[in-house]
């Protein structure tokens, strides 16, 4: 493999250890190659990158096991231009593995210039990230703290769901407080009612009925505690988010105003892709990275698979969010499309394609700086009016009515 750059290096990373190999191209055209051990401590990773810097090394690539190359990115950002690349992509050819050789190998690739680096954004947008994912987690676990109350409620016999949309609402929550504080009357409980729930009073007395246990009721307070503190923990990140994500101001305003998108999508999307799409040369590129865009494998002319591609999950499951909210927004293009396909792929494939259309936009936006402007829910049928006249006219004629066409 013909050598691309003078100096360079590929580094095996471990939980303590890490392998790094400098290769260095001489004057007379051979290979010096170097490889050392060095720990993982804080101290030995700006050693080694004092040693990358004697040796005049100017890339660095490594793979990206797990969490453990993010300190060595986070101290050698700055000092050299760092490759972070998918390990299928370097597997190393059957034989003798070990931690010198997978450096070695990784330190030959790059040489060649034969890796392709994965995307990792800049401080600032990797804060942001964090802190959108951690609270995506917190509204997961909220999800299934209320799952766990539901379920004491109903080993008790209290059938407060039966009646309530929203047991978790004030209403359900006066009512699960006196249950916890031992209240057995169901007429004073339904009493507690509030709003629009007032009128399903004589409802919530027999539901109110049950067998509360003394377990039930410790039951019900700890998941209570836990679903209140969680509460807390995403209003604390809300706010976190909020102030960071200020400089983002203009583009999150832009995708907010999408079909389906509120602020809180609009962070979790702007949190993986950023404001800048210099990253991402077409929107095919962004959509393959999202994993939401048709996957090719095709051999001997026959097309085997189209199954999505697997990308950035937290990406994905926002697009997908917001792609169901934005099939229900009437009068949308991205109803009818929503429409047009729902019936011969699926309501899941549907909504897949959605959140594909709603990326590209979100693409063009960005890098445009251009603002949204929906096509509108007919856009299908002025697209496709000379086959749809024929087909309706069938229909009705089938039905028993007689229709022709006039000519203009």
């Amino acid at each position: 493999m013909e050598p691309i750059y003078t100096s360079c290096c590929g580094l095996d990373v471990h939980k303590r250890s890490i392998q790094a190999c400098v290769r260095r191209l001489r004057e007379d055209g051979s290979i010096h190659q170097e490889t050392r051990t060095f720990g993982t401590m804080t101290r030995d990773i700006l050693e080694m990158a004092d040693w990358l810097a004697a040796e005049e090394v100017t890339y660095v690539a490594m793979e990206s096991t797990g969490v453990y190359w993010k300190p060595i990115y986070n101290l050698l950002e700055g000092r050299f231009t760092l490759l972070l690349v998918n390990a299928k992509h370097v597997k190393h050819v059957p034989g003798r593995k070990t931690d010198v050789k997978d450096c070695q190998w990784l330190a030959q690739l790059l040489q060649a210039g034969l890796l392709r680096g994965s995307f990792i954004p800049e401080r600032p947008q990797r804060e942001l990230r964090d802190l959108t994912r951690h609270r995506t987690q917190l509204v997961s676990e909220k999800t299934r703290a209320a799952n766990r109350i539901q379920k004491v409620l109903e080993d008790a016999n209290i059938k407060l769901a039966s009646v309530a949309t929203d047991i978790l609402g004030a209403s359900g929550r006066d009512m699960l407080r006196a249950l916890i504080h031992g209240e057995t009357d169901s007429q004073k409980m339904a009493e507690l009612a509030r709003r629009q729930l007032r009128s399903k009073i004589p409802e919530l007395r027999p539901a109110l009925e049950g067998k509360v246990t003394e377990h039930h009721r410790f039951m019900l307070k700890g998941f209570m505690d836990h679903l209140e503190w969680l509460e807390h923990q995403i209003e604390q990140f809300s706010r976190r988010i909020e102030e960071v994500s200020r400089p983002f101001a203009p583009a999150l305003e832009a995708v907010a105003s999408l079909p389906g998108f509120d602020q809180r999508s609009a962070q979790n999307v702007l949190a993986e892709i950023g404001a800048d799409m210099a990253p991402f040369p077409s929107e095919h590129h962004l959509s393959s990275w999202a994993g939401v865009s048709p996957g090719s494998n095709e051999s001997g002319g026959k097309r085997k698979s189209g199954k999505t591609t697997k990308g950035n999950r937290w990406l994905r499951t926002a697009l997908v969010q917001s792609a169901w909210a934005a099939t229900r927004k009437k009068g949308s293009y991205f109803q009818a499309q929503y429409r047009r396909l729902a019936p011969r792929r699926g309501k899941k494939r549907a909504a897949l394609a959605v959140a594909h259309s709603l990326l590209v936009v979100i693409y063009h936006m960005l890098k445009n700086g251009s603002t949204y402007k929906d096509l509108g829910g007919d856009y299908f049928d002025k697209l496709n009016q000379k086959r749809l006249v024929p087909y309706f006219l069938k229909r009705l004629n089938d039905l028993g009515y007689q229709v022709t066409l006039k000519a203009a």
